[in-house]
């Protein structure tokens, strides 16, 4: 799994003109799945990026995270993660998951970060033609690679 992970002090998902979801403080997450990817890997990332230090403390130091600011997540099925470039202009998504195997991974992935987090997350629908306003806080921008922990 990646995530492209921000610190936004407001982001919002717009779906066929309707706000699908919205925050203010918090984290927006862009999250791609790719062939081989487990629960392990849900686990893994939800963990690290509940407790990611990103947010400053009363010293202006990122000290604190999502969790300790009482902050938002908005997540976004994001398969262009997994683009490859390697070959021409035209990117290939080829390393991206199929549906049939990212889906329940996504849903999975939600519902860990919603239980470590104790709130409802917001989120875009997997696969729907999205707009995306993230305005990024810092800007703060981290990214994970579940397959490269060490």
């Amino acid at each position: 799994m990646r995530a492209v992970i921000q610190r936004t002090s407001r982001s919002s998902v717009v779906i066929g003109g309707v706000c699908h979801g919205e925050i203010g403080t918090g984290l927006n997450i862009l999250i791609g799945i790719t062939e081989g990817d487990s629960e392990e890997d849900i686990d893994w990332l939800c963990h690290k990026i509940v407790n990611l230090r990103v947010f400053d403390d009363a010293d202006g130091v990122m000290n604190r995270s999502v969790l300790d600011v009482d902050g938002d997540i908005l997540v976004i099925s994001q398969f262009t993660l997994y683009a490859s470039t390697k070959k021409g202009n035209r990117p290939s998504y080829i390393k991206a998951a199929k549906p049939e195997i990212s889906v329940p991974l996504y849903e999975k992935f939600l519902e860990r970060l919603e239980n470590i987090l104790g709130k409802p997350v917001k989120k875009g629908i997997f696969g729907a033609d999205m707009e995306v306003t993230i305005v990024n806080d810092g800007p703060v921008t981290i990214l994970i690679d579940t397959k490269n922990r060490e």
